[in-house]
């Protein structure tokens, strides 16, 4: 555990790395995160000794190819794909780890160690670590009153169930989101993701123009009470394997978090001390 609560990069990284070629078409690659169920690819260079050229992740898929129209079939991973990398070396505080992502708007980092990438650490792994810490920026969330309400987003993006695929995700790139509560009749019902798009949509190679985002949404919303504790979220969010939940006050959603408004919230408490060291 480092000084800081929350351990260090390497005790939670993950050392698989599924990596795919340079030649690879975009829609086998979402097809591949689907099949492994992972957000992100490591895409390697025509020189095997050069080690991974690039990243590709759900984001990228939306933003940069479906949001732009673009045939996943003939679009190649080289032309979405983040070059150079983001690293982070194992030996680091995952409360650096949290802020390279909240200061890039990353959700994962590769994790170098002697000048070779040997490990991922995901959004997912940061709030574990916190979670778990015994000291740290959520145990001291946890005595706030409703902490809950101070981390949600009170403002929120709908979208109509009968939408296309290519609306929700050029919606998505146009306001830098990766979800859209979705609306029937008037009434929020579901919520559809980024990973709902990808692994739903382009990994099941349904057309984004023609599908409807009925077709891929999550329903019933997965909720939680404004008067429960950060752990609480964080636990829902860990067993249902989802990043967003809605936010209830006597059964009304009055917000929406993300595992990456919790992020924010530790890089922000923590800044003092990161910028002090840097």
């Amino acid at each position: 555990m480092s000084e800081f609560g929350g351990g260090a990069v390497r005790d939670f990284m993950h050392r698989y790395l599924e990596v795919i070629p340079l030649d690879t078409t975009t829609a086998a690659a979402a097809e591949r995160m689907g099949v492994k169920g992972i957000g992100c690819l490591l895409v390697e260079s025509d020189d095997p000794k050069r080690g991974p050229l690039g990243i590709m992740t759900e984001t990228d898929l939306v933003r940069k190819v479906l949001a732009r129209g673009l045939d996943p079939t003939v679009t190649m991973v080289d032309r979405v794909m983040v070059s150079p990398i983001l690293t982070i070396t194992g030996d680091r505080p995952m409360l650096d780890a949290s802020h390279l992502m909240e200061t890039n708007h990353v959700r994962h980092l590769c994790v170098v160690e002697a000048g070779e990438i040997v490990g991922i650490m995901s959004v997912r792994d940061l709030v574990r670590s916190f979670v778990d810490a015994e000291s740290g920026p959520v145990c001291e969330l946890d005595k706030v009153y409703r902490p809950l309400s101070v981390l949600m987003a009170t403002t929120f993006a709908t979208i109509h169930s009968d939408a296309s695929l290519l609306d929700a995700a050029q919606l998505m790139s146009e306001k830098r989101i990766g979800s859209l509560l979705t609306i029937e009749a008037g009434e929020i019902v579901g919520i559809v993701t980024e990973r709902d798009v990808v692994r739903k949509g382009l990994a099941a190679k349904r057309d984004a123009g023609s599908t409807h985002v009925s077709a891929v949404m999550s329903s019933p919303l997965l909720s939680i009470d404004v008067n429960r504790t950060v752990r609480d979220a964080s636990k829902a969010m860990a067993e249902q394997g989802v990043r967003h939940l809605t936010v209830t006050e006597n059964g009304k959603i009055v917000g929406v978090l993300s595992i990456r408004d919790l992020v924010k919230m530790v890089s922000i408490r923590d800044r003092h001390r990161f910028l002090g060291r840097t």
